[in-house]
C-alpha cells in the first residue's frame, strides 16, 4: 500500500517537474519572442536632453508588469491543475477502498462456498457409504 502511495507521489512530483519545466520554457520563449518583436522608436529633439534614466525606468516597469501578469497566470493555472489532481487522487483513493472492500467480501463468499462444498462432499461420501452397505 505504501509502495503504491509512494509511486503515486513520485508520478505526481514528476508531473509537477515536467509542468514547471514546460512552463519555464514557454515563458522564456514568450519573452524572447516579445523581445525580438519589440522595436524601439526614439524621438530626438534638437535640445539633446534625453532622459535615458526615465526611459529605462519606464521600459523596466513595463517588463516587470508583463512578468507579474505572466507569473499570476501561471500560478492560477498551476493552482487549478493542483486542485484537479488532488480531486483525482481523492477519487482514486475512494475507488481503491471500495475495490478492497469488494475483494474482502468476495473472499468471504469464496470461503463460505468452499465450506458448503466440503460439507456437501462429506454428505455425498456418507450417502455413498450407506448405499454401499445396503448392496
Amino acid at each position: 500500500m505504501s509502495k503504491v502511495e509512494l509511486e503515486a507521489k513520485v508520478v505526481a512530483l514528476n508531473d509537477e517537474i515536467n509542468f514547471l519545466r514546460t512552463l519555464h520554457e514557454t515563458e522564456l520563449t514568450e519573452l524572447q519572442s516579445q523581445i525580438s518583436d519589440t522595436s524601439v522608436v526614439l524621438s530626438m529633439d534638437n535640445s539633446r536632453s534625453l532622459d535615458l534614466d526615465g526611459i529605462i525606468a519606464e521600459v523596466k516597469a513595463q517588463y516587470e508588469e508583463m512578468a507579474k501578469c505572466s507569473r499570476a497566470e501561471a500560478e492560477a493555472w498551476y493552482q487549478t491543475k493542483f486542485e484537479t489532481l488532488q480531486a483525482q487522487a481523492g477519487k482514486h483513493g475512494d475507488d481503491l477502498r471500495n475495490t478492497r472492500s469488494e475483494i474482502a467480501e468476495m473472499n468471504r463468499a469464496i470461503q463460505r462456498l468452499q465450506a458448503e462444498i466440503d460439507a456437501i462432499k462429506n454428505q455425498r461420501a456418507k450417502l455413498e457409504a450407506a448405499i454401499a452397505r445396503l448392496r
